[in-house]
């Protein structure tokens, strides 16, 4: 399950950078995730919540907001919504896909006391 060690990552990251300004604990800590991330979104909740235990991030609000696929195609250059990774165009067919949003896995913000 790499989502655990994605979910300790983003504790270390937000300690470090906690611990890089003298603070004392995290308050909220605001991330992004791409639908297209390969990530599975239930999977990292539920890791997330065992990351922070014992943590200064323990009682920390975290704010996630999802980013909808979307891509382009090289073809026919139509601009179109993708559910999954492997998504034809839906003017043409074309397999030839450019990502344009939903594969950010990233923290946002970090806010601290």
């Amino acid at each position: 399950m790499h989502e655990m060690s994605i979910a300790q990552s983003i504790v270390e990251l937000a300690e470090e950078q906690a611990r890089s300004r003298h603070s004392e604990a995290v308050e909220e800590l605001e991330l992004e995730i791409g639908r297209l991330a390969g990530v599975e979104l239930h999977t990292l909740d539920f890791a997330l919540e065992s990351a922070v235990k014992g943590s200064m991030l323990e009682h920390a609000s975290i704010v996630r907001h999802i980013i909808d696929g979307e891509g382009t195609c090289t073809d026919c250059g139509k601009l179109f919504p993708m559910e999954a990774l492997f998504t034809p165009c839906p003017a043409c067919g074309s397999y030839c896909v450019k990502i344009i949003k939903g594969k950010e896995l990233r923290v946002k913000s970090i806010v601290i006391k």
